[in-house]
């Protein structure tokens, strides 16, 4: 078996920087991708393995860098098996303070993560050898909470959830399989200045106990790469949110 290539788009901290670490561990070759070169520069140092790790510096929402990133990737290690669309940005706030402007950022990652998976698709079909798409969404599309006001980010998590369900359909018959992760709330970079106090309350919201960590979405993206008989699923890993239909707001209703 031809060792795997992944693709990870926003790969230099948090959730990507994990999974990136997780692939390599399984012996992949793995692109990073990020805005900022300096930042993944530093993941590639961290992670200590320059002959299996390339570095693509560029903004998956701008139409122009997306075949870059594929073509690079084909350049310097012959294929892509794995595409992980990771990269998306968070801000929580009550949705009448949202502006058109903000929408307008969140959307252009759905239209980002559509052009990079329709390159990937058109890459792997050319291949012939199948492959799997892994989109990373949030428990919040499907388990609303009053604590967590974030309408403009969701939005846009659902529409590329909505996407790989239908995809999974399509792209089943040249064995390109398509899932999402659902995480529950997961500290990362991505809360960027939330107070840790505000943080430690939503450890409440999840039935064991904690807020997620980076490897345990990890863990669950490289099953789904892997798992050769999944497509089409939304897969929580959410400390046990979605087992309780309106569990995410249950301690707030009970207060």
């Amino acid at each position: 078996m031809n060792t795997q290539t992944v693709i990870i788009t926003g790969g230099a901290t948090g959730l990507g920087y994990a999974i990136a670490e997780t692939f390599l561990h399984t012996g992949a070759n793995v692109t990073l991708n990020g805005r900022t070169r300096s930042k993944l520069e530093t993941a590639a140092q961290k992670l200590q393995q320059p002959e299996r790790i390339h570095l693509v510096a560029g903004d998956i929402t701008d139409p122009a860098f997306v075949p870059k990133l594929v073509d690079e990737t084909v350049s310097r290690f012959g294929r892509v098996d794995v595409l992980i669309n990771n990269a998306g940005i968070f801000a929580v706030k009550p949705f009448i303070d949202y502006g058109i402007d903000e929408l307008d950022q969140y959307l252009g990652y759905v239209r980002g993560t559509f052009a990079l998976t329709q390159a990937v698709v058109n890459q792997m079909r050319v291949q012939r050898n199948g492959g799997a798409i892994v989109n990373i969404g949030t428990i919040l599309t499907f388990h609303s909470s009053q604590l967590i006001p974030s309408s403009a980010p969701i939005m846009a998590k659902a529409a590329i959830t909505a996407m790989a369900k239908n995809l999974s359909f399509e792209l089943a018959s040249d064995k390109i399989r398509i899932n999402t992760v659902a995480p529950g709330v997961v500290q990362t970079p991505l809360h960027g200045e939330t107070p840790q106090e505000a943080l430690n309350s939503f450890t409440e919201l999840h039935p064991l106990g904690r807020m997620g960590t980076p490897k345990d979405i990890a863990d669950a993206v490289l099953y789904l790469a892997n798992a050769s008989w999944v497509t089409g699923v939304v897969l929580p890993v959410d400390g046990g949110v979605a087992a309780g239909g309106d569990g995410i707001n249950h301690k707030l209703q009970a207060a």
